[in-house]
């Protein structure tokens, strides 16, 4: 099995800064594209950054120039650095990675149980 485990989330004032972390472990060969996804109430959960295993990225519009996505593959951890944080940032974030078992086989899509988030004065 493979396990994904957010950490580092939390309250937080706006323009604030908080770090999130994601670490797989289990059975992995490797990880390809690792992401962060949020879901605030009554919303889609939607894609907030991605990054491949190279280490090219992407962003939402929305968190452009804020947030930052890295990973460490060694560790086969992925990280969310969120700046200049907003109220509108309020949502649980998830994480989400496409694994590979072994040599042969193919890359499932696995996602972690959330971390909640809250930017508030």
């Amino acid at each position: 099995q493979v396990q994904l485990v957010e950490s580092g989330g939390g309250l937080v004032q706006p323009g604030g800064s908080l770090r999130l972390s994601c670490a797989a472990s289990g059975s992995i060969f490797d990880i390809n594209a690792m992401r962060w996804y949020r879901q605030a109430p009554g919303k889609e959960r939607e894609l907030v950054a991605g990054i491949t295993s190279g280490g090219s990225t992407n962003y939402a519009d929305s968190v452009k120039g804020r947030f930052t996505i890295s990973r460490d593959n060694a560790k086969n951890t992925v990280y969310l650095q969120m700046n200049s944080l907003k109220p509108e940032d309020t949502a649980v974030y998830f994480c989400n990675a496409d694994v590979r078992r072994g040599i042969l086989s193919p890359y499932r899509n696995y996602w972690g149980q959330g971390t909640q988030v809250t930017v508030s004065s």
